[in-house]
């Protein structure tokens, strides 16, 4: 039987099982400080396509298909795919994964969004819903900057906060055959909204959100901070590591021990000129990929929590003067 903590969270009984995963990531990030951990890489960032849009969608069908096949499983086997990205009506998704014909949900979460799709899986896989899960998210630079900021032909100057949008997909097989890893709780985030409007600081948006979810999940489920080997933040960057860290402080928390963001490591700010570092869906789900799930796999990191994190805007809403929210999901991951 599952059972309910607290205000927010949920533990599995029985946990599910990140059987497998894959990442699929363009130039920029395979010049990055994990290079050579990605399982695909391109040179080229349309990936044969004529359009970005049309690109992020290649990730995304690659990115199922190698995680699919690690698994040795077939697309006919999942019972249902929860995805999604940053683009308008979720297209990269929904004509990424067409090809599939799994039952498909689609999300948004902004770049929290790996973090909404494994909680969902894992609820499903708990709740007796099926024998396999998918769960994929994806972001491409050339499509968030055409859909969010400025076409890239504009050539606009970025301030330093800004974050450089990753161009990858990251895909995971959630289910109940037995893996190095599972899914042992969630902490579902709420909205959190300190009312700040700069669209080009994305990490203090949703630092507060981050630090929201990290001391529900504490409290939930009656832990300290040193019952994880690591906390592990989607993309909050420079900036909002520093504000994250505050927070935490003020709270009586120390974390920067333990702590890593996924948009601090995926590139390296001083050779590639990224600004605030790496954001986007796909910043946070190739990193777990690609280099968090293989530490836990290992046994180098027996327990972390990851919280992906997302600044709910929309191209409408910061043009309208609106704030931008923050949202953080906490997916709690146990090596066994």
């Amino acid at each position: 039987m599952n059972h309910i903590k607290g205000s927010q969270s949920i533990s599995f009984e029985e946990s599910p099982y990140i059987i497998s995963s894959a990442s699929v990531v363009g130039s920029k990030e395979s010049e990055g400080p994990l290079a050579k951990l990605f399982d695909m890489s391109s040179t080229d960032d349309l990936f044969g396509g004529s359009t970005w849009e049309e690109a992020e969608s290649t990730m995304q069908k690659e990115a199922c298909t190698l995680a699919i096949g690690k698994a040795n499983v077939s697309a006919k086997e999942i019972r249902y795919l929860f995805g999604g990205d940053l683009l308008r009506q979720g297209v990269a998704t929904s004509m990424g994964v067409e090809e599939l014909q799994i039952p498909m949900f689609g999300l948004f979460g902004a770049c929290s969004t790996s973090g909404e799709a494994l909680a969902l899986s894992a609820m499903s896989i708990a709740g007796g819903y099926g024998e396999y899960m998918l769960a994929v998210t994806s972001s491409h630079f050339g499509s968030a900057e055409k859909e969010f900021r400025f076409p890239l032909g504009y050539a606009n100057q970025r301030p330093l906060s800004a974050h450089w949008t990753v161009t990858g997909s990251g895909a995971f097989l959630v289910g109940k055959k037995k893996s190095h890893v599972r899914i042992t709780g969630i902490t579902v985030g709420k909205i959190v909204d300190y009312g700040l409007k700069d669209s080009q600081n994305m990490g203090a948006c949703m630092a507060p959100a981050a630090a929201d979810t990290i001391l529900t999940n504490l409290e939930d489920f009656g832990r300290s901070v040193q019952a994880y080997d690591r906390i592990v933040t989607g993309d909050l960057g420079y900036i909002g590591q520093s504000i994250l860290y505050d927070f935490m402080k003020q709270k009586g928390h120390d974390i920067e021990g333990i702590h890593l963001d996924c948009g601090v490591q995926i590139f390296d700010q001083d050779k590639q000129d990224t600004h605030a570092g790496g954001s986007g869906c796909g910043c946070a789900a190739v990193t777990l990929s690609a280099y968090v799930l293989p530490k836990i796999q290992k046994g180098e990191w027996k327990r972390v929590l990851f919280v992906p994190t997302g600044a709910l805007m929309s191209t409408v809403s910061f043009n309208e003067g609106a704030s931008v929210p923050g949202i953080a999901h906490g997916i709690v991951l146990e090596h066994c």
